[in-house]
């Protein structure tokens, strides 16, 4: 007697034995090792923070999504001499006509310092899929810029999103920069998880230093929205220089939708982007229960429509997972209170920083333990999250090069280098995750991994068994 498999079924067992091998074969540290160096900053007089010709013209340009759905871009720049024009003139690639926007400008003292004139910008109202022009400042030294919206939202959308953290403004750094933007894979955003400019680390948390990461970036993020997530360094709290308001220069610098998403605070909220729904959550602001944050995100999840938007992002800047001994554990009050949430909803992955190094779990959850069963060991959990921690930009704290002994079994890859990520959705079923470190060329993967989505594979998967 003859014995026919369905194609269906052998294909969902090739999907479940991949997927048991990776988490059997996991805990793999890198055989690479990078030459360890000090990390230096650039120097000042370098091209990279070089000003914009002409009188007070615009600098330090960057953009991110302004609405909840894709339709609206948030611009923001800086003038230096004086406040200048808020206003931005953009048309699409395919129109003859000019459109006008209003925006609104702020300043801020920090120290002995005083910022520039900020502007930030809302353009509403736009067309998903659709290349914008904007220009920016007056006469002779207007400056003119692009940008490309995202796609409507959709189950099936693909779309490619860069990972970039903790990048601040060194040699490596402006290294990882320059490999994201070279990579044959074009990411389309960048998620950054946090710890943007450092300043805080030089004296008298010297606040030109977000004026020089701002000019340093702007090449990127002049031209692709950036979704921002607060990290330790963007505090800058410093109650011996008298100042006491944290994130001051941050919130005046990076604003982000966050009343789209109903969230009483711009440090977390949510967006949609083609068949993404992105959560971002602060590591440094309370999220206990009854907190504003926490009382959010019992409200924001059960809002997602996985048919809609297949893939359920998190990003937070302390990893909740870590198996350096840089940071370890900072990140497990937040791991112990998020984690049940993110395994009942299913998120897909949850992408961190803070720790300067690359690392990818299992699929695994801790969620089991209370002070009497000890449950304590992590174990395989289908609808957990991979987490990765990507805070490899090349910041000038440098490497984490110590790591714990042995490698847990919940960490699946780790390597102490500098880098980026891209992660490539596909469709509703399948994204491709790859990291890329510095010492290689901009096309060489050096970790990769295919993501099966948790809410669509296992529901193909129980329809077909």
């Amino acid at each position: 007697m003859s014995v026919r498999w369905c194609p269906v079924i052998v294909s969902v067992l090739g999907l479940l034995v991949f997927e048991s091998a990776l988490f059997v074969d996991g805990g793999t540290t890198s055989s690479f090792v990078r030459k360890y160096e000090k990390t230096i900053d650039m120097p000042l007089d370098s091209d990279v923070f070089t000003e914009p010709p002409g009188y007070n013209a615009p600098q330090q340009v960057h953009i991110t999504q302004g609405d909840h759905v894709g339709k609206a871009m948030i611009v923001s720049w800086v003038t230096m001499e004086e406040p200048g024009s808020d206003t931005v003139v953009y048309w699409s690639e395919d129109s003859s006509s000019q459109n006008t926007a209003e925006g609104i400008i702020t300043t801020y003292t920090y120290y002995d310092y005083t910022s520039g004139f900020i502007h930030h910008c809302n353009l509403t109202d736009l067309e998903h899929d659709t290349k914008y022009y904007y220009e920016i400042g007056i006469e002779h030294a207007s400056r003119t810029f692009w940008f490309t919206t995202p796609p409507p939202i959709g189950p099936d959308v693909p779309f490619t999103f860069g990972l970039i953290g903790d990048l601040g403004q060194s040699f490596d750094s402006n290294i990882t920069l320059t490999h994201y933007e070279m990579n044959p894979t074009k990411g389309k955003t960048v998620l950054f998880v946090g710890d943007i400019s450092y300043a805080d680390n030089y004296p008298y948390h010297d606040n030109t230093r977000w004026d020089s990461w701002g000019r340093f970036a702007e090449r990127s993020t002049a031209y692709q929205p950036w979704i921002w997530t607060a990290g330790n360094h963007e505090l800058d709290f410093a109650p011996e220089l008298g100042e006491t308001e944290p994130f001051k220069p941050y919130t005046h610098r990076y604003q982000v939708p966050f009343e789209a998403s109903e969230s009483t605070s711009p440090f977390w909220y949510s967006i949609k982007i083609a068949s993404a729904y992105i959560i971002v959550l602060s590591s440094y602001s309370a999220y206990g229960k009854y907190t504003p944050q926490h009382e959010w995100l019992e409200k924001e999840l059960p809002k997602v429509d996985r048919s809609e938007t297949p893939w359920l992002i998190v990003m937070t800047h302390t990893p909740l997972y870590n198996s350096y001994i840089y940071h370890y554990m900072e990140g497990e009050s937040m791991r112990v209170i998020f984690e049940p949430w993110f395994v009942k909803y299913k998120v897909d992955v949850v992408f961190s920083g803070h720790v300067h190094a690359y690392e990818r779990t299992e699929r695994i959850s801790n969620i089991g333990y209370d002070v009497v069963n000890s449950k304590c060991d992590p174990i395989k959990d289908d609808s957990a999250p991979i987490y990765i921690t990507i805070g490899d930009g090349g910041n000038l704290e440098g490497l984490a090069i110590n790591m714990t002994e042995p490698q847990p079994m919940y960490s699946a890859f780790r390597e102490a280098s500098y880098g980026h990520a891209i992660l490539d959705i596909k469709n509703r079923t399948h994204a491709y995750h790859s990291w890329h470190r510095n010492q290689d060329g901009y096309a060489v993967t050096a970790d990769s991994m295919w993501f099966y989505n948790r809410y669509w594979y296992n529901h193909d998967l129980h329809a077909s068994s």
